[in-house]
């Protein structure tokens, strides 16, 4: 499948516009997420169709809390991504090539997706997930263009490094937003990821100004991105950027392919909740249990809306509109 969003510099080069590396590919070369390869001056998507992991999930996983809470969605993931993160959980399939990988009967055509997704009377609809759906813009398009015909949504879960005109394109077929922001210094992205921290601020701002429905999620790293000043200039800017009702999920970190550092403390987990909140209506705590569970209360009234235990959720004081039942506050605009 030829690729979208490059142009010829050459008979032999080809600059990829996609993402915001620009990858200026050589011919039988591949970009950064070796994917997209230059053959004999086309750039083709070698991943369009290749399914790495696929099935259903709760949609809080993603995780997406006030988004169809309570519902599954089929999670579709393929191969590549355009950052490299010393700590990618799933490095498996995010850090190598189609052929490194190998696995035989793992193509999809579009339509096998649609009908897959279908089959579940509770299914909302589609995540492209599990490594970085970016890099199978392609085939995630043809997917969600047609599950828009069958009234299915589309759940975007990526790290928001992409260039301003593919996701504007995205925005007209991705219903929701499942974005890392892994941290709030640059210096950070340049060394831990191979990126860079701007272009995903501006991804924010593009997706809040479109309309989506967006939650944040940032993992927390011992002594990389845990500074407690830092992550309040994060809060803040999230606030007066995007609204004090986006929601946020603090993860808990685990070690993980070449990062090997403790993993998070609780405390340290307690003490950013606890800033976030200051600003922000509805921040959750990821991969840890509390005994207060991860609920979803009403920020006038402090009503719990939506009760959760792990990933078992159970709609409480909030009616089909979204309200708050005891005060009348309105909350949460997607609900089944």
């Amino acid at each position: 499948m030829e690729a979208l969003f490059y142009h010829k510099i050459d008979d032999e080069k080809v600059k990829c516009v996609l993402c915001p590396h620009n990858c200026i590919i050589n011919n039988g070369k591949s970009g950064i997420c070796k994917v997209r390869v230059n053959t004999k001056g086309i750039l083709i998507s070698k991943n369009y169709g290749i399914v790495s992991s696929i099935g259903f999930d709760p949609i809080e996983k993603k995780p997406l809390y006030h988004f169809y809470p309570g519902t599954e969605i089929l999670s579709v993931g393929s191969l590549g991504c355009n950052l490299q993160c010393a700590f990618c959980q799933n490095w498996q399939i995010s850090q190598t090539s189609v052929s490194e990988f190998g696995r035989e009967n793992s193509f999809y055509k579009p339509d096998k997706i649609i009908d897959l997704a279908l089959s579940r009377k509770n299914n909302t609809g589609i995540a492209y997930t599990y490594n970085e759906p970016i890099v199978f813009f392609e085939f995630m398009i043809d997917v969600a263009k047609k599950a828009k015909e069958h009234n299915l949504k589309n759940v975007m879960v990526t790290n928001g490094f992409i260039n301003k005109e593919p996701l504007n394109e995205l925005n007209k077929y991705i219903d929701a937003y499942s974005v890392d922001l892994k941290a709030f210094n640059d210096d950070f992205f340049t060394e831990y990821t191979k990126s860079k921290l701007e272009p995903v601020k501006e991804s924010l701002l593009n997706i809040a100004k479109a309309g989506k429905h967006l939650e944040i999620t940032t993992l927390v790293i011992p002594g990389l991105n845990d500074n407690p000043e830092e992550f309040e200039q994060m809060i803040k800017w999230i606030k007066e950027n995007l609204g004090k009702d986006v929601v946020l999920h603090i993860s808990k970190y685990y070690p993980t392919y070449k990062l090997n550092i403790e993993p998070t403390s609780i405390e340290k987990m307690l003490e950013l909740n606890k800033i976030a909140s200051e600003y922000l209506n509805h921040v959750f705590l990821g991969n840890v249990v509390l005994a207060e569970g991860n609920n979803t209360h009403c920020p006038n009234c402090n009503e719990i809306l939506i009760n959760r235990s792990g990933y078992f959720t159970k709609l409480e004081s909030v009616n089909k509109n979204g309200d708050c039942t005891n005060c009348g506050t309105h909350v949460l605009n997607h609900i089944n």
